[in-house]
């Protein structure tokens, strides 16, 4: 009798557990794809379209090689060198690990061939080569790379390789590699090497595969990069075109290496289905004179600033909201701001511009006064 009341026990303790861990598995599948970052934004405009968790610091391991072709890039727009310079491999290729194009000390090779190598093969020796080319070792490269990424407003990244080899050190975010996304796809130089799928360089000795799935698959598929690694988990950086809008999904650390692409593909489509750009419109009759006082005029009349292009949701309809003081003491200079229009869509804020004095208001002085009566006077 005892036996079977244990037994009885034990299969009630079993299937509790078998229940638990099915919940847990559930809890710590679901827990594991929220966790993936992700972010869509447009290129052109630069508005963000959705994002999640894309302000958490994350490891992006080799993406980091997309700020490495950046500084190739400009280097190149500086007239350091072009596409077709040969340089040559130097000590830094020796034993390098990873992805690699088998490059020995004294090897020769194109800056496009580094290139191809870097962004299509993942190649680690290709990124050590360009940074000795560029900053005259990977230490002073690491520096440039920080220092572009501040410029880029990149304020929550760190390099610590050209390679982006896995380090607790480096990190980024969704947000932040967007940013270098649009920078990147702006260069004219990289186009070749982003969208790449399959090559051969090195006189056809070496084959190239692109890791991303999506650069064979998409016909306005647009490029950049996909990588994976322990630390930083299946990533990818991918772009598209469509209707005048440049799309960039970024995915950061998805725990399925295919799961990645899939996501990047949900929300390009997303972007071109559900978003359009626009410019906002601002009628001019609103734009009344502004009262200046202490000046050679009462009023100045008002200009609007270049309104910026918008990446919106489709039919969205932008309110204006316009601030101004009450009257500007002179003096005031041509194309001085003296007030900011705002646009909304519903209660989010979608940019700003500034209302500019259309001309000079010099401050009146004694001089200027008794010039005015006289001419009053005489005239």
């Amino acid at each position: 009798m005892k036996y079977h009341v244990k037994l009885l026990y034990f299969r009630i303790f079993f299937a509790s557990m078998m229940i638990l861990s099915f919940f847990l598995r559930n809890f710590i599948s679901v827990h594991a794809e929220q966790e993936s970052a992700l972010l869509l934004i447009e290129a052109n405009t630069g508005c963000i379209l959705s994002q999640e968790y894309a302000e958490e610091q994350r490891q992006v391991g080799s993406l980091a090689k997309l700020m490495t072709a950046f500084l190739t890039a400009k280097s190149i727009e500086d007239g350091n060198f072009t596409l077709d310079t040969t340089v040559t491999a130097g000590e830094s290729v020796s034993g390098m690990q990873g992805a690699v194009i088998w490059l020995k000390p004294g090897d020769a090779i194109t800056i496009r061939e580094l290139l191809l190598a870097l962004i299509v093969g993942n190649a680690n020796d290709a990124a050590a080569v360009l940074a000795d080319r560029i900053s005259g070792s990977a230490e002073n490269f690491v520096m440039d790379m920080n220092a572009m990424a501040f410029d880029l407003g990149m304020r929550a990244t760190h390099f610590t390789s050209p390679q982006g080899f896995d380090d607790e050190m480096a990190y980024s975010t969704a947000q932040d590699m967007g940013l270098l996304a649009c920078a990147v796809l702006h260069c004219e130089v990289l186009t070749e090497c982003l969208t790449t799928w399959r090559t051969f360089i090195r006189n056809d000795t070496v084959e190239l595969v692109n890791e991303n799935t999506i650069a064979r698959t998409w016909d306005n598929y647009r490029g950049l990069k996909a990588g994976h690694s322990p630390a930083s988990g299946n990533s990818v950086i991918a772009a598209a075109e469509q209707d005048g809008m440049i799309c960039v999904a970024v995915v950061l650390g998805c725990p399925d290496e295919d799961e990645r692409f899939t996501l990047a593909k949900k929300l390009l489509n997303a972007g071109f289905q559900k978003y359009q750009i626009t410019i906002p419109g601002f009628a001019e009759e609103f734009l009344q004179p502004l009262k200046i006082k202490g000046g050679t005029e009462s009023a100045v009349l008002l200009e609007l600033s270049a309104l910026p292009a918008l990446a919106v949701p489709v039919g969205t309809q932008l309110q204006a909201v316009m601030v101004l003081p009450e009257y500007m003491q002179a003096p005031v200079q041509k194309k001085q701001k003296l007030g900011t229009v705002y646009f909304y869509h519903d209660e989010t804020l979608l940019c700003e511009c500034a209302l500019l004095a259309s001309e000079e208001v010099p401050a009146m002085t004694f001089q200027l006064a008794y010039r005015r009566v006289l001419h009053f006077l005489f005239s």
